[in-house]
């Protein structure tokens, strides 16, 4: 289970990340990631964010739990890539609901990724 500490509750910061995040995408998933300035201070920074939207475009409750829960795990183990303060949306897509979790964590792992690299300037198109 994703602590406390590392997720991303509030809509504001929901709606912020996601319209002023870097973006990177793959056929399950999109990952919105916001890297705040270090000038910003911000109650809470020093721990990065992980929120997740799964929509009924992914499928039934039982099937959307499904994907949340093996997104929540997947994002666990990669809270070491991003950057302090962080806050990153992960969005999961429609075929998300017949991924293994081997795929969404692989998925995720390519996002988080390229969306760090492309936040601190080394990919940005």
């Amino acid at each position: 289970m994703l602590p406390a500490a590392h997720r991303l509750r509030r809509s504001v910061d929901f709606e912020r990340t996601v319209r002023r995040g870097t973006r990177a995408g793959r056929s399950t998933l999109v990952v919105h990631l916001l890297v705040p300035d270090e000038s910003v201070s911000d109650p809470g920074s020093g721990t990065p964010q992980v929120g997740f939207v799964v929509s009924k475009a992914v499928g039934n409750s039982v099937q959307r739990n499904l994907v949340k829960r093996r997104l929540r795990a997947a994002a666990l183990g990669q809270l070491s890539v991003l950057p302090d303060s962080a806050r990153a949306v992960v969005r999961a897509l429609p075929p998300s609901a017949g991924a293994t979790y081997a795929d969404l964590d692989r998925d995720l792992d390519s996002c988080l990724r390229r969306a760090v690299a492309r936040a601190s300037g080394g990919g940005k198109r």
